[in-house]
């Protein structure tokens, strides 16, 4: 944990603003990240955009330090308010045919960025604060304020990613509709959840990714949903073998995709 990032007091947490306000009107090098200041990573977000889908997928991976050991830092709610201003940026509509379960099939890059941003939002998540409050006896966001902005502009993600949600892309889709689930937590999303709770019965509908489904059988328990008859035998399966901590990677989550 880090001191609290000036820098976001001066942000609408509803409002998004666009990338390259924020590229240029961050004092990046006065950031700490997990390694080192953010001076880097002006380079890194501008190759987001790059026209060459290994370069942006290489740049993703580049963002480790900003959520490292599933943490934030001062630099990270800026960086993830840019990934989020990108979203509908003709460069993101690449396609990376690396690294996949399924290489001949391409993984857009679009999707790569919404899965960056759903992974940040879970570790901010109702559930991570609840296990922080426990160990830190309910003074965690006081003494964590990297986190507590993060979850203050979930507002301003959900309108970017939520712009996906009927996407006509099947990947670019679930990964929209898997990075809201934490999202619509903050008060004032809670009347968005009806309509994300039927996209979500459509994947899993659909949909043979074991870590989408993961989140969305979850969502809907969270819910207090019954979701038995949604689950299929594959999905026990990998719920059996997550309970039992046999091999967490061998079934339960595809690779990612940078």
């Amino acid at each position: 944990m880090t001191s609290e990032n000036q820098q976001a007091d001066g942000l609408t947490t509803d409002v998004l603003p666009h990338h390259q306000s924020l590229l240029d009107g961050t004092d990046w090098a006065s950031l700490g990240t997990a390694r080192r200041d953010g001076g880097f990573l002006p380079a890194v977000l501008s190759r987001l955009l790059n026209s060459d889908p290994t370069v942006q997928t290489r740049a993703i991976s580049e963002l480790e330090p900003v959520c490292h050991q599933n943490s934030f830092y001062e630099a990270t709610l800026p960086v993830a308010l840019y990934v989020a201003a990108i979203l509908d940026h003709p460069a993101t509509a690449t396609v990376v045919f690396d690294r996949r379960p399924e290489p001949e099939r391409g993984y857009p890059v679009r999707a790569a960025l919404l899965d960056w941003l759903g992974l940040l939002a879970y570790d901010a998540d109702d559930e991570c604060l609840a296990i922080g409050e426990r160990h830190f006896n309910g003074d965690y966001l006081d003494d964590y304020p990297e986190m507590r902005t993060f979850r203050d502009h979930r507002p301003a993600f959900y309108r970017a990613v939520s712009a996906f949600l009927s996407h006509e892309d099947a990947a670019v889709r679930e990964a929209a509709i898997v990075a809201a689930l934490p999202l619509i937590e903050h008060p004032a999303l809670a009347c968005h959840r009806d309509e994300l709770g039927r996209r979500v019965h459509r994947l899993l509908a659909t949909s043979t990714n074991r870590y989408n489904r993961s989140r969305c059988l979850d969502a809907l328990k969270n819910w207090g949903c019954d979701a038995t008859a949604l689950e299929t035998t594959a999905d026990i399966a990998a719920r059996t073998r997550h309970i039992h901590g046999d091999d967490w990677a061998g079934g339960y989550m595809d690779e990612p995709p940078f």
